[in-house]
């Protein structure tokens, strides 16, 4: 490849720093109720999930994450708890749990699940009595109630927007004659209270909770909403501009990333600490390098999200411009990131990318590219597989997001079940006539079993670079070296020798000297096509 752009940073070192097991895993991403349905309801199941751990091992991923399996109205997918320490009974109960985990475990996979310490469901017992404690009773001290604003207390008590749009606040009556009623604080749907983590019984039973899990065997958590759950005092306004950024650096935005929410995760870490070997990862939404780094003290998180690289473009300078800095901001606590480029709450690489076979080729791309880089991967449950979102009938998504954001076709667009087999929905998901969101009809040459014996398929791709990653790229050396490129591409050098080249260009390139090992599509004559990438030796 013939050098004419010099990359923008230095290298990267972490070499001789990291050895534990989840600093370089393939971690497969299971949203459960689109992952396989075991008795026939149309809705995924944790029996479903052990029906096809022999896909994942075939795979070849070192861990699973489960997003949340436990008792809830399903108001946000799950995400609203009524109960952290019980299987809701659509995906299975505790013995159907501990079976999973026992055959996770078996076939070489660890388990990590999901954790919602930020809000609970408002069926939640504790809610359910501050609703009836009234205004002075202690009850309501689990959650963060306020008075109105306004000289009648029939305003919120500030401006705060739920990450789901509207009002971040709801009133209750106390059912007094002449009482004006307190709100309470809620930053995703109304139908999930925020927990206040000032409140000691908060902590204690959190952390009841994950020795509740850990005592079962699991491996991490994930932590929903790393960086909230802490809330200033005061409740001072947000700047308006907050409500539309991804970013909480960008805007002054009291509602999430305050300093206080590094006692909750010192807190969570200790209890950590009493099972070695286990871990946690947070989904932590600030850009500011510094910030974010603190959620990576030696004695808070063991990992976390930070979105850079799945919020760029295809294009190579932001693409190198995102990898640097998650390098960075993760290396200032001397951490390795944990990549990802899709998840439940985001758009699918192939449609983000572009759509139709223009985004399919970029999303293979992107593939090579996420897993040379030094650090963690977590997968997505079906973007092995290549899926795009799916444009789904009016009526059929029950994301609350669709609710309070008439303009927003909602995240169930990236959580369509999985295509397992056969030529018509749903395609093996369930035996159910449909599965719980619509399945597109033209998806058979998407299955598992399509792509399984095509050495062509994304799955065939997905499954020769996680075998090269684990056996050519040293767990042990974090070491990235940026290499020049033409405009339009990239190109990094890992320990060993391993270079990845990525051509978002629009023309051919040709390829730097050496063995291909792997590309995206073919290449022939040397030559790499646009929107694509390769691994050379």
């Amino acid at each position: 490849m013939e050098a004419n752009r010099e990359p923008r940073q230095e290298a990267f070192t972490g070499a001789d720093r990291h050895t534990a097991w989840w600093q370089d895993a393939v971690v497969y991403v299971v949203y459960v109720r689109s992952f396989a349905d075991s008795d026939g309801d149309g809705v995924g199941d944790l029996d479903g999930i052990r029906s096809r751990l022999g896909y994942l091992e075939l795979l070849g991923v070192d861990a699973l994450w489960l997003t949340p399996f436990y008792v809830s109205p399903m108001a946000d997918g799950g995400y609203d708890v009524a109960d952290p320490r019980a299987v809701d009974p659509v995906f299975g109960d505790l013995d159907t749990f501990d079976s999973l985990v026992r055959d996770a475990h078996a076939h070489g996979m660890r388990v990590i699940i999901d954790l919602v310490p930020n809000h609970t469901s408002d069926q939640h017992e504790w809610f359910v009595q501050a609703c009836a404690a009234g205004a002075a009773g202690p009850e309501r001290d689990r959650y963060i109630f306020r008075p109105g604003g306004g000289p009648d207390g029939q305003q919120p008590p500030n401006n705060w927007v739920s990450a789901f749009g509207g009002p971040a606040w709801s009133k209750i009556s106390d059912g007094s004659a002449g009482n004006a009623g307190q709100w309470y604080l809620h930053l995703f749907a109304p139908e999930q209270p925020d927990l206040n983590w000032n409140n000691s019984e908060v902590r204690e039973d959190f952390a009841r909770t994950m020795r509740f899990w850990l005592d079962r065997g699991v491996d991490g958590f994930r932590i929903d909403v790393a960086h909230g759950m802490a809330k200033p005092p005061a409740l001072e306004d947000m700047d308006p501009r907050a409500a539309g950024s991804a970013d909480t650096s960008a805007y002054f935005d009291p509602r999430f990333d305050n300093d206080g929410v590094h006692d909750i995760h010192r807190h969570i870490r200790a209890v950590l600490d009493e099972y070695p070997g286990r871990m946690a990862i947070g989904e932590v939404w600030t850009f500011d390098e510094d910030r974010f780094s603190r959620y990576l003290a030696p004695d808070e998180l063991h990992q976390a999200f930070n979105f850079l690289l799945s919020q760029a473009p295809f294009d190579s300078d932001a693409i190198q411009e995102a990898i640097y800095r998650s390098l960075d901001a993760a290396g200032r606590a001397g951490s390795l990131p944990a990549w990802t480029l899709a998840s439940h709450d985001l758009s699918r690489q192939v449609t983000r990318y572009g759509g139709g076979e223009v985004g399919a080729r970029r999303a293979r791309a992107m593939a090579l590219v996420q897993l040379a880089l030094p650090g963690a991967v977590y997968l997505y449950n079906g973007e092995e597989l290549g899926l795009p979102d799916v444009d789904l009938p009016p009526g059929s998504s029950a994301d609350p997001m669709t609710r309070t954001r008439t303009d927003e076709r909602g995240r169930d667009r990236a959580r369509v079940p999985i295509p397992w087999e056969g030529t018509a929905p749903p395609y093996e998901f369930s035996t159910a006539e449909q599965a719980w969101l619509p399945m597109p009809a033209d998806w058979s040459d998407r299955t598992v079993a399509a792509q399984l014996e095509d050495p062509d398929s994304v799955l065939s791709l997905y499954r020769s670079a996680i075998e090269l990653r684990r056996t050519l790229l040293d767990s042990t050396d974090g070491t990235l070296e940026w290499s020049t490129a033409p405009t339009g591409c990239l190109a990094f050098r890992r320990a060993g020798g391993l270079v990845c080249v990525l051509n978002a260009s629009g023309a051919p390139v040709p390829l730097p000297e050496g063995e291909v090992l792997l590309a995206s599509t073919t290449v022939t004559d040397g030559t790499l096509p646009t929107d694509a990438a390769a691994w050379i030796r």
